[in-house]
């Protein structure tokens, strides 16, 4: 029986008959379906996968005219940081590694970003940011944006004011615990408009809250209040609010947004509290399980992302990257998954951009 080369969820190279994709295609979205309680592909678009999953070429990419725009998160970083950091240790600054972004790889969009790439650790620098925002926004044509995580884990003991909720319902302080989440989400929304509204002025082209909602459900809800108060502040700010998982966690379990508890809502849902909150752009995510195939993470993604595109408003630009939207959760990325997980997002999800 022939086989074909493909992925683990976790990089490893294997091998994989038609039926096996076929199967790992039909459990993926299945389980899509199950968790977030949306339709599966149709016949034709399992078979376009199945296409994609298949071809023998190392690299595919998408038609001519179904090309999509590219944006990036983590700015320079992904030059100067090592590479436990997703970065490739070139040690350039952050105007050189935006000019090359621009000039040599041909990028869309690019962003400027702090070495801690949060929201808090820039407060207290905002100055410096805004003048080096400014200096490269002199020289670099694409539009730049300003990004930033909002970490709401950061305003948790022992490196914040509140405590940490997580250790509080050890103990039984359930109430305690949920005040906590519940301060630090106005908290982080009050340093969202600062630091936001700063780099606006300083000519920042938009804002990217990347990872949103990775510290749970008041992460999310903190995050959406600030990108509201950006909104009123700077009515043309261009914001983009990107996900840190599929599914948002319940670490306080009811804290609301516009009235409703966000805890436990999948993209096609999430998408509806940013398009109140404001935002222009919304990235989507869907986590890789490593223990699983490419055919069966990506129909899952697929599946997924296809439901978030049909009930948007706004644009979305699926997360692609290690450990999401079906790629394997490795540091170097195989070209081979990564190019047929981007091909199915634009050709079967009609994502807006990647």
């Amino acid at each position: 029986m022939t086989e074909y080369y493909t992925r683990r969820g976790d990089g490893k190279r294997i091998t994989m008959t038609k039926k096996q994709f076929m199967d790992d295609i039909q459990d993926g979205m299945a389980d899509a379906a199950d968790m977030g309680e949306i339709p599966v592909l149709n016949a034709n678009e399992v078979e376009v996968l199945l296409g994609i999953l298949m071809t023998r070429d190392r690299i595919v990419g998408v038609e001519p005219g179904n090309e999509v725009v590219l944006t990036y998160d983590i700015g320079q970083l992904d030059f100067t940081g090592d590479n436990g950091n997703s970065g490739n240790g070139v040690d350039v600054g952050r105007l050189e590694s935006a000019m090359l972004h621009e000039r040599a790889l041909a990028a869309d969009t690019f962003e400027l970003a702090h070495a801690d790439y949060s929201i808090k650790p820039v407060k207290p620098i905002i100055s410096n940011e805004m003048q080096t925002m400014e200096q490269i926004q002199n020289q670099i044509t694409v539009p730049f944006f300003y990004g930033a995580m909002p970490n709401a884990g950061l305003y948790y003991a022992p490196d914040g004011p509140y405590g940490n909720p997580t250790d509080l319902m050890r103990e039984f302080k359930i109430e305690e615990a949920m005040t906590a989440a519940e301060l630090t989400a106005d908290h982080l929304a009050r340093d969202i408009e600062y630091v936001a509204t700063r780099m606006n002025a300083a000519g920042a082209d938009g804002f990217n809250f990347d990872t949103t909602a990775s510290a749970g459900d008041a992460d999310f809800v903190g995050t959406l209040r600030g990108a509201e108060k950006l909104r009123k502040a700077c009515p043309d700010a261009y914001i983009m609010i990107g996900m840190a998982g599929e599914s948002i966690m319940g670490i306080h379990g009811s804290i609301e947004y516009a009235g409703e508890a966000v805890a436990g809502k999948y993209p096609h849902q999430q998408i509806k509290f940013a398009e109140k909150a404001g935002a222009n752009v919304f990235g989507p995510v869907v986590n890789t399980n490593t223990s699983k195939s490419l055919a069966w993470n990506l129909a899952r993604s697929v599946t997924f992302i296809k439901e978030c595109i049909k009930v948007a408003k706004i644009p979305c630009h699926v997360n692609m990257g290690m450990g999401v939207g079906g790629i394997p959760m490795c540091e170097t990325v195989p070209l081979d998954a990564i190019t047929r997980c981007g091909k199915a997002m634009v050709e079967i999800a009609k994502v807006d951009g990647i």
